[in-house]
């Protein structure tokens, strides 16, 4: 059997970094969130992204409301669903699937 050098140690540092919150990537979360008006439009696109998708309840008109970052977000290749009082946005490369809701 051939030997191989696996450093146990690095592996584990990076593993309590990453618990620790420490990992800068910020992304690869959902975020879960009320869409009302008092959160600022940017960081709503900082959080889009940086990988993240978010599911925004939304309270009021929601055309009204995301009118500041829906196109950044579409343009820039970000997915915006409306569905059932939620606002779903993910961004570039994560496609929300729409088939399931298609009628026959």
């Amino acid at each position: 059997m051939s030997e191989f050098d696996l450093d146990l140690r690095a592996v584990e540092e990076h593993i309590d970094e990453a618990e620790d919150g420490e990992d800068d990537s910020g992304g690869g979360r959902i975020v879960l969130d009320v869409l009302d008006g008092t959160t600022a439009d940017d960081e709503w696109i900082e959080l889009i992204q940086t990988g993240n998708v978010l599911v925004l309840n939304v309270e009021g008109d929601v055309n009204k409301l995301a009118s500041g970052f829906a196109r950044e977000i579409r343009d820039a290749g970000g997915d915006l669903v409306h569905f059932r009082g939620f606002l779903i946005v993910a961004p570039p490369g994560i496609d929300v699937d729409r088939e399931r809701l298609q009628s026959d």
